[in-house]
Formats: structure tokens, sequence, C-alpha cells
């Protein structure tokens, strides 16, 4: 069995979520057992939706707080007739508001809010009591009550004081005591004293064996109580982010990043590395041998994969730019805007199409119009984008940190050649200098404008200069080694 341990997971899931999402489709495909372990507590959600949503399996998934006790990863059936059984006949009121409902006990200051799953279902998620004005608990369900938070005023506010957490039949499994934010686990044969002894009970209760493999995405607050309890299975840390500051390193010191410090520290326990990308294998390795005197094993393995290359079935549109991400500041799509507003002044039939949502969206909306360029510059939105690639001639990236790029990856498997900064890690990745692209020089004291500039000046190359359809062939060429057939059989390699 293959155990993925992380934090959290939400609707807006980070790369890292992805990235296991991704792993999960191979490890299927290649008959590899896996549970994916996820350590925190979620309340305003129920883990399945979130879990179901990016593409995960219910028999693949392994909450920590369920993990003790009989309750199955489900989604959340039980209904509001199922409340209204447990209520006594009659004698309250029922109003529903949206994804609210509310019961209110006649003749009292008592009252029950319900949180329903979505504005039109009756499937609720938890049930909030008040009970003389006071809230006393929540109740959280799926196909049944999970477990329940109890609270008493304290300082003028609802202070939650315990958390029970139940099996299928009602029984208590255990309990969670919270004292000012210290919390215990109280077992009938077992005393924790905290969530890091929890998760080292939950691991020791996996009774790992040798032919059993850990991977660790996250580490934070549980890296030491995995690695105290995986006995003689194999474990394995993924490396998700730059795994350390350029700023703070010098030729006899580095400073990793926190996310990772500890564990690279416990190298002599940890089987293997795994990266998104061979450059970043290549640095980690140096560095590793460099600043201490270590040398263990690194693999590459992509975060994603192409089922296969997109060819387009008419002629690519002319002089077409494209680019997808979130819309946010890190991103500088504003910066791509500008340049193609520039570079538009050399090349009248310049066009981009900008897709994906975010908190930048307005300001971008703002800054195209600023720019009168409604008409060749347009925000797509969110859309699925496996058939969009290679309708264009130019993927064009304003990022100046790209961990691996699943939106790279999927551009040159739409054979598109990619402007971006020559920046750690997706970038290098995914671009031959002149070949399917060009990487422009960046440093810390280059300006927006300097950066804008450059990026007007490759444009301009790319569209007058280049031989696009070698361009488009070498991406291509470089796409193929993303197929999922290339990246199942590194799994393979690495699981045995």
């Amino acid at each position: 069995m293959i155990y993925n341990f992380n934090l959290g997971i939400g609707w807006a899931s980070s790369g890292v979520e992805y990235a296991q999402s991704y792993r999960a489709v191979m490890l299927r495909n290649i008959g590899a057992d896996a549970k994916f372990i996820f350590t925190d507590m979620f309340v305003s959600e129920n883990i399945e939706h979130m879990t179901k949503n990016i593409g995960f399996l219910d028999s693949e998934i392994i909450w920590l707080y369920t993990f003790f006790t009989d309750q199955k990863i489900a989604p959340v059936s039980y209904t509001l007739d199922d409340l209204r059984e447990t209520l006594c006949a009659g004698g309250y009121t029922y109003t529903r508001n949206g994804k609210t409902g509310r019961i209110v006990f006649q003749g009292t200051n008592d009252f029950y809010t319900v949180y329903f799953t979505d504005e039109k279902s009756d499937r609720v998620h938890r049930v909030e009591i008040v009970s003389d004005g006071l809230l006393i608990r929540k109740d959280y369900f799926t196909y049944g009550r999970v477990f329940s938070e109890y609270y008493a005023p304290l300082d003028k506010k609802a202070h939650m004081y315990l958390r029970r957490f139940f099996n299928e039949d009602g029984t208590v499994a255990y309990e969670e005591i919270n004292d000012d934010g210290k919390v215990m686990y109280q077992f009938p044969d077992q005393f924790f004293c905290s969530k890091e002894e929890l998760v080292g009970y939950m691991v020791s209760r996996l009774n790992l064996k040798k032919e059993d493999t850990v991977l660790i995405d996250r580490t934070t607050g549980i890296g030491q109580a995995i690695l105290m309890h995986a006995g003689e299975a194999r474990v394995g840390m993924i490396i998700h982010a730059d795994h350390f500051s350029e700023g703070g390193t010098g030729e006899d010191y580095i400073l990793w990043n926190n996310y990772y410090e500890y564990s690279f520290a416990m190298n002599k326990h940890v089987d293997f590395y795994i990266t998104a990308t061979d450059h970043q294998n290549v640095l980690l390795k140096e560095q590793f041998l460099k600043y201490m005197d270590a040398a263990p094993a690194v693999y590459t393995i992509p975060v994603g994969s192409l089922d296969e290359l997109k060819y387009p079935t008419v002629n690519r549109t002319p002089y077409s730019v494209v680019t997808a991400s979130r819309l946010a500041s890190e991103k500088h799509i504003d910066w791509i805007i500008e340049a193609v507003v520039k570079a538009r002044e050399t090349i009248p039939q310049l066009s981009m199409d900008i897709y994906g949502k975010g908190g930048e969206e307005q300001k971008l909306r703002e800054l195209i119009k600023k720019r009168g360029a409604e008409n060749y510059i347009i925000l797509r939105g969110q859309q699925n984008l496996k058939e969009v690639y290679q309708d264009y001639e130019l993927y064009l990236s304003g990022s100046t940190s790209e961990g691996f790029g699943l939106t790279l990856m999927e551009a040159v498997g739409g054979g598109l050649p990619i402007i971006g900064f020559d920046v750690r890690y997706g970038n290098p990745t995914f671009i031959d200098e002149g070949k399917n692209g060009y990487l422009i020089p960046v440093d810390e004291h280059m300006t927006a404008n300097e950066k804008i500039d450059a990026l007007t000046d490759r444009l301009i190359q790319l569209f007058t200069e280049a031989d696009l359809d070698s361009f488009h062939e070498h991406s291509y060429e470089k796409a193929r080694r993303f197929l999922t057939k290339e990246v199942e059989l590194r799994w393979k390699h690495i699981m045995g």
C-alpha cells in the first residue's frame, strides 16, 4: 500500500492537492493500491465533497479524525426529515433561506440553525443548537452523525471545549478536549497530549510493513510523528515548491524552505525525494552534497501528464497568443497585456486570449479598456482548455515563479512555443531557447517596464524571425516525455 500524507484540502485547492489527484490517477493506472491521508480538521464542509471535486475516489481517502471510528468517507445523505425524527412532535416552527434553515421551539429561547449542502437540497451538513440564547452544540453529519462540538460561554464568546467522535451506531469512539487552544485526545484505553501524538498513533495503527511506501506531501506538524512510526516502510518526500531561498544562501550555508527543512535534516531516515522537474532534481542533489555532505536518492516525476498530444484540426489562428492561469498578481498578467499592446504597434494582427479566474480580473479588465485593447485582448474566463491550446500560435507567460506549470505542459502538448522568464523551474523545463520559444534573463534589479520591454521584444522576434513550424514540432517533441504512459513508467520504477 502507498500512503500519501497531506494536511488540508479545499474547494480552491493548491497545486499540492492537484498534484496528489494526478498521482492518484497514475497509481490507479499502474494497479498500485493507494490511500490519501488528510490530517486537518474540516468543519465548514464535508471532506468527501472536496476530495471528490478534484477526482479522488472515496475509497482512497483516509481522514485522521474518522480513522479511529467505523465511519466511512461518504457524501452527505442525512436529511432534514432525518433531523426532524429526532425532535419532539410539534412545538416548533421551521423556515428556510437558501442554504440555512431555522427550527424555533415555541415558548422558549431555543432554536436550531440547519446548514444544508446547497441552496436546493435537503441534505444536512451540520446543525447548530442554541439553548436559552447560548450556543451549546454543533452536530456534523454525512450519512449519520460524525462528530459533535460542545460549547460554553467564556469571555462573552462561545468557547468550544470538547469534540466527540462517534461510531455508526452512535457510540463514542474518542474525544478531543480543548483547553484554551491546547488539545488532548481521550480514548477508552489511550490518552494523547497533542495532535502530533494523535497522528503518530494513527501511523502506528496502519501497521506499516517493508512492502508499504509512505509519501509525505506536507510535513508541518506531522513529519516527525510519521517518521517515528513508519517502521520498515519506505519513506519518500515530495517537493512541491522551490526548496531554498536564494537570497539567504551563501557559499558556506543554505536557507532551506521552512516546509522542507525538517525532511532535509532527516535525510538519513528518508529513502528518496521526488521533484517535479529535472532542473530542481539536479540542483537539490548538488546542494545536498555541498551543504550536508549527503547523497540521497532524488527522482523526477512530473506532477501532471498528457493523455495525448493535441494537433490542430484547422489552421492555427495567425498571430494568436494565449495564456492561462489564476488571475493573481504573482502571475503578472498585466505585464503580458502591456507587452501585447506594445508589440501590436509592430504586428497589427496580434491578438491574445486570457483564460482563468481570480482576484485581479476587474483590474485586468480595466487595464485592457484603458489601453483600448478590448477588440484583440479577451478575458475568456475559466474553461476546459484540453481542446484549446492547438488553436493558437504562442503561449506567453509573465510569471516569475513556476515550480512546474501544468499549463506550460499542456501548451507544449498542443505544440505551442512558449515565451517566459528564465526562472526556476517550469519555464526552463518546457522551453529550449531558440528552439521552441525564448527564455528571458531576469534578475531582481529589473524594473517592471524592463520586463515588459523584454516580453515585447521576444514577441516581435518570434512572429517576425522564428520558423514557427519548427518551433511547433520541437514543442511536441518536448511534450512526449510527459505523456501519461511515460509518467506511469516512472511511478512503476519507484514503486517497484
